[in-house]
């Protein structure tokens, strides 16, 4: 094992360790509680002895599992789901999704009730902790959980926050017991800026949510308004083989901000090399002069980089490089993240939440070494008519990288539907033979139709951030009666 590396940082901060008492989240009541954000304030909530109640639009596993924990919760929403708690709540938090006319909104608004974004909600349950806060366009959810978890390997046990269910503990969130708080941080709504960590990693800086930015420039500029929150001293960890984040670390380090950067090119941390090995991969690392083997236990180089980041930001928050290590070989990867559905005819079927061209292109070249003799079939969902729109050509080109492309129709979610923007789009800009790649707009039909298109060794990926992950189960059971 390569021995520990000091850390050259300055002192950090000092933090109670301990959760900061908030009266106004005695009894909170959250809308939308079963969204991955939402879910993990109530899971921490309910750790720390508070009241939860909250609503939301249909039943699930995370509803389910925050009932077992003491919240109630009901299915759809109505002005009097606010009395759910005796007393009613103290607090009620929203996200960006929740409009001004949901009716338990609008009620808590007549109430004159404390309501809260599900940011600030964060922040404040972030108070009297030493905070790390992973950022960028890709990545933020595998490397915030891969810091995670490489610190709970240092026995460091950090309270977390996370957009994805660790497949290690199946949870989303959690209260630690010590002074650590790491967080995935959402630029997709500028809701990052009401954190201040002392560590900031920025895995990537890639055009994305335009819908609620406008422009890339409004969008560039707040990762900049993310650089003022890092905390006096700290760190900023940049990923530079990213441009984007590669000159967002140049304007950090003339603000008088610490930077440390990791990537191919020239850096603290230079990736070295990157094979496949045993399902996962090995990179070869150059850190402070020495070289050092990293092993992560889920595919692919764009994993690998993640990896180096989270190994960062750890070091700075005072843990030994060997538990790091240890902890990222140990890392077995985040639901919806390349996740293994099922195997069924010799097929084998996984699930994975890539959404933006970027996202599909690093993940279709991680699963190729994967292969062997068979082919790879995508089944993928576009995300938002606006993303559609703007990257249809984009995500064309990543989609050529299979086999057989399947695209089903945009699944809207907060937008209306555009005329003319459809999955089809997508499809006719794939720049693969026309019978391979297939438009199928209804959700039904997709099971017969992929169990038709493989073969024995064949590797099914169903991709996209909305309802696609449900298909992974119904393909296997089609491929199951076949």
């Amino acid at each position: 094992m390569a021995a520990d590396v000091p850390s050259s940082a300055p002192p950090p901060p000092t933090h109670r360790g301990a959760p900061r008492r908030s009266a106004q989240f005695e009894r909170a009541h959250l809308v939308g509680i079963g969204g991955a954000g939402m879910s993990g304030i109530a899971r921490i909530l309910l750790a720390r002895g508070k009241q939860v109640s909250g609503s939301d639009a249909k039943p699930s596993r995370a509803v389910d599992a925050l009932r077992m924990q003491g919240a109630r919760i009901a299915v759809g929403q109505a002005a009097e789901n606010l009395d759910l708690l005796d007393g009613g709540p103290t607090a009620v938090v929203v996200s960006t999704a929740i409009k001004e006319t949901n009716p338990e909104l609008a009620e808590a608004r007549r109430r004159g009730l404390t309501v809260l974004h599900r940011s600030a909600a964060l922040a404040e349950l972030m108070a009297g902790y030493r905070v790390a806060c992973v950022a960028g366009t890709h990545g933020k959810t595998s490397t915030t959980s891969m810091l995670t978890v490489a610190l709970q390997q240092c026995r460091l046990d950090p309270s977390f926050a996370i957009g994805g269910d660790l497949n290690e503990s199946g949870a989303n969130a959690h209260q630690g017991t010590g002074e650590l708080f790491v967080a995935e941080a959402d630029e997709s709504d500028g809701s990052f800026l009401a954190f201040s960590p002392w560590v900031a990693v920025v895995t990537n800086v890639e055009a994305d949510h335009l819908d609620h930015h406008g422009t890339v420039e409004a969008y560039v500029s707040v990762f900049d308004q993310f650089l003022k929150r890092i905390e006096p001293g700290g760190l900023l960890v940049a990923g530079v083989d990213d441009p984007g984040a590669a000159a967002l670390a140049d304007r950090a380090e003339a603000a008088g901000i610490r930077v440390r950067r990791y990537g191919r090119s020239t850096s603290d941390v230079r990736l070295l090399s990157h094979r496949p090995d045993d399902g996962g991969g090995v990179a070869r690392i150059s850190l402070d002069g020495k070289e050092i083997e990293l092993r992560v236990a889920v595919p692919g180089e764009h994993m690998a980089s993640n990896a180096i980041g989270a190994l960062l930001a750890g070091l700075e928050l005072g843990a030994p490089l060997s538990g790091l290590l240890e902890g990222i070989a140990t890392f077995g990867g985040v639901r919806r993240r390349f996740e293994f559905k099922g195997r069924s005819a010799g097929v084998r079927v996984y699930d994975d939440y890539a959404h933006h061209p970027s996202e599909v292109d690093s993940q279709l070249r991680a699963v190729r070494p994967t292969l062997g003799n068979g082919r790879l079939v995508v089944v993928f969902q576009p995300h938002l008519y606006s993303r559609t729109r703007l990257f249809a050509d984009r995500f064309g080109a990543a989609l050529a990288l299979a086999d057989e492309v399947v695209v089903l129709d945009v699944f809207g979610a907060r937008e209306e539907p555009e005329p003319g923007v459809t999955g089809a789009l997508i499809a006719s800009a794939v720049p693969l033979p026309e019978a391979r790649v297939h438009y199928e707009p209804s959700f039904e039909r997709v099971p017969a139709l992929v169990t038709g298109l493989v073969d024995e060794g064949d590797l099914v990926l169903t991709m996209g951030a909305g309802d696609v992950t449900m298909l992974g189960p119904e393909i296997l059971a089609e491929l199951d009666r076949r």
